[in-house]
């Protein structure tokens, strides 16, 4: 199968090129960084996703800008890459008939994740406030009575609720695919990924992972800096885990009814908090340890982790590389220019 992966020169899209060679398949490249017999260029231009799109078979969509950013300075360029390049993707995918493909998503849409309160059940938290941030409670009471909340793991039909730009860019994505789904009778999944970590992660940027903040500190002799009191929980999968979900997912897609897309939770299964983490990767370093701040960013959410059963059983995808394994592996795996 010739697949186009678009973002195929970044972080995950390059795992999954190795990926999908490995597998027997026929990669080819369209990203703003030059590749040995890839197309260089933007997602955005028509011209270059048409020339890109020639004789394949599907499209496994990486490329957009990803991380929280900015608060909301970078709202344009957010919406500019990830959604008007999404929907120039679609457009010319329509035009010649390329009928499958497979998104990045993310757990980002869920917003807060999911939480049960001992009285009144499931609940959705609202957005934590400043004053509540700037007080240290960092915990979403719920949103009825205000008692303390148990988080737990979130299904994909758990509604959508974007808490930041990227968020909700990634939601107007899925919308988007799906639409283009029912247009043209294609046939589209979204891997929502949760926090990807790896080899070839970009350096300390404003958009980069939480796992590259702290090994890019690690590097350069400082703590890792852990933001509120680091119980914050999340799934961190490992980046070849994650390319072998987008192969198991190309491979599935032409399978899938026509004309809708199915998302799929796509995580390691085994949560941990923001704090356990970075004592994991500064212990496999070898320090400095990391230093609790207190500090927060507003748009983030507190605990999001989710169940990746449908992805496990439906796709037959399991995850390989355990938490203590991949944290000593990513301590001293090379990082990318940011």
């Amino acid at each position: 199968m010739r697949v186009l992966v678009t973002g195929g020169a970044g972080f995950i899209g390059s795992h999954i090129v190795t990926a999908l060679a490995q597998a027997g398949h026929e990669p080819r490249v369209l990203d703003l960084r030059p590749t040995a017999g890839g197309v260089r260029g933007d997602v955005r231009d028509p011209g270059t996703v048409a020339k890109a799109l020639h004789g394949v078979h599907a499209v496994c969509h990486q490329a957009a800008m990803v991380g929280l950013g900015k608060g909301f300075t970078d709202a344009a360029a957010y919406v500019g890459t990830n959604d008007l390049g999404t929907a120039v993707l679609l457009e010319q995918m329509a035009g010649a008939g390329v009928p499958h493909l497979v998104l990045a998503g993310s757990m980002v849409v869920y917003g807060e994740g999911r939480y049960r309160c001992p009285e009144h059940g499931v609940v959705r938290p609202g957005p934590r406030t400043v004053a509540a941030l700037d007080a240290g409670r960092f915990e979403p009471p719920c949103p009825r009575c205000g008692a303390e909340l148990e988080p737990g793991l979130v299904p994909e039909d758990a509604p959508a609720d974007p808490r930041n730009v990227y968020a909700t860019t990634k939601l107007a994505q899925e919308h988007l695919a799906a639409v283009w789904a029912r247009a043209c009778g294609g046939r589209a999944i979204s891997l929502r990924y949760h926090n990807v970590y790896g080899g070839g992660m970009p350096r300390d940027t404003p958009y980069a992972g939480v796992a590259s903040f702290f090994r890019s500190a690690l590097e350069a002799g400082r703590p890792p800096r852990v933001f509120e009191d680091g119980g914050q929980r999340r799934d961190f999968v490992h980046v070849t885990d994650v390319a072998a979900a987008g192969v198991a997912a190309l491979e599935a897609v032409g399978e899938r009814p026509p004309g809708e897309l199915r998302a799929y939770n796509t995580g390691s299964g085994d949560p941990h908090t923001v704090g356990q983490m970075a004592r994991a990767l500064a212990d496999a370093f070898g320090g400095p340890a990391p230093v609790v701040t207190g500090e927060y960013r507003l748009g983030d959410v507190r605990h999001i982790t989710a169940s990746s059963r449908r992805l496990r059983e439906e796709l037959g995808w399991r995850p390989r590389v355990g938490f203590a394994q991949g944290m000593a592996a990513f301590a001293r795996a090379p990082l990318a220019a940011g």
